[in-house]
């Protein structure tokens, strides 16, 4: 990987910079506490990652409203029913989930060398409490609420493009999820570097499998702004 050929850096959020298996399991734990329900961290993630897929499969609809059919439906999967109320507060608990602690720093690093953006499955006000905790100056952000789709779908994609008047080849897509990210973005042509932040640990956590070959991978986004700055 040439890191002088990118000007461009696109980032999914959730997963990638967001640690959002733990705002996730956190929320969700919750939920399940107040029904009497007892899972473990991977069986709430493999839950919501089936549940979410299908969600965004069906007719369009925003973020919130599929994590609150998210939420009716892991509740369904464990034997019970949330209410609306815990839907609602479900699907607001995104602007709670944490950065990962490397994430901050890397993106400040990334920043003094290229453009950054986002490409995310969200809408625009939930990212807006995301951005806070990023802290990075972005210069597009494009959500599934702006393109009417959820990755993978080519929508994030082709808008980035667009936006940014910039070549497939001098944009870098940067993500942790091979089924939302890596697979779409490398059959489109962009060069992709995943941000394996499941190394090691057992099952596919919050997101489906993915049959896909990124160009490049790192642990973390410390180690992807080593790669992209300095290489050291």
């Amino acid at each position: 990987m040439n890191a002088n050929q990118y000007e461009l850096l696109t980032f999914d959020c959730y997963g990638t910079l967001i640690d959002w298996e733990t705002g996730i399991t956190e929320a969700l734990t919750n939920v399940c506490r107040a029904h009497g329900i007892h899972a473990d961290a991977n069986e709430l993630l493999g839950h919501f990652g089936a549940v979410e897929h299908t969600v965004q499969d069906g007719p369009f609809r925003t973020y919130r409203e599929v994590l609150h059919e998210t939420m009716r439906g892991v509740g369904s999967r464990l034997g019970f029913e949330a209410t609306d109320e815990e839907c609602r507060g479900f699907a607001a608990s995104v602007g709670d989930w944490p950065p990962f602690p490397d994430t901050v720093a890397a993106l400040e690093r990334l920043a003094a060398r290229y453009k950054l953006a986002i490409v995310s499955n969200v809408d625009d006000d939930l990212f807006a409490g995301s951005a806070k905790r990023l802290k990075a100056p972005f210069d597009w952000v494009v959500t599934a609420e702006q393109v009417g789709s959820y990755k993978p779908a080519p929508g994030h994609f082709n808008e980035i493009v667009q936006r940014s008047g910039l070549p497939i080849n001098k944009i870098l897509h940067v993500a942790q999820s091979l089924f939302h990210d890596v697979a779409p973005a490398s059959a489109m042509g962009f060069t992709t570097l995943w941000v394996n932040r499941r190394a090691g640990k057992g099952g596919h956590g919050a997101t489906p499998p993915a049959d896909a070959r990124p160009d490049a991978e790192v642990p973390d986004m410390k180690s992807a702004a080593n790669l992209l700055v300095n290489h050291e």
